[in-house]
């Protein structure tokens, strides 16, 4: 399925981008062949295939379902170069 030189200009206004004449000619000719991968894979039957998110049987290892107490907010504080009441201080970034 080749594309055409509007079908290139129209994606490269789309991406915000600005094409001379030879790189549309260049990306016409290798988007054509990308969906042209595109078009071998949809003739691929999948109809016994269950949807995935991934390809592996992944799991989350960074999360316990299990509540577990936070570090207390007193070590948290010691590491504060300032300090106000059981805040952080910081620098005024933004004038007032």
């Amino acid at each position: 399925m080749p594309l055409s030189h509007d079908e290139v200009k129209h994606i490269a206004t789309l991406a915000r981008i600005g094409l001379s004449d030879e790189d549309i000619d260049r990306f016409a000719d290798q988007l054509s062949v990308i969906l042209g991968y595109f078009e071998r894979l949809g003739a691929v039957d999948t109809s016994d295939v269950p949807p995935t998110a991934h390809t592996l049987p992944l799991h989350n290892i960074w999360r316990d379902d299990e509540a577990a107490p936070s570090t207390d907010k007193a070590s948290i504080l010691a590491n504060a170069p300032l300090r106000e009441g059981d805040h952080f201080r910081v620098s005024v970034i933004l004038g007032e």
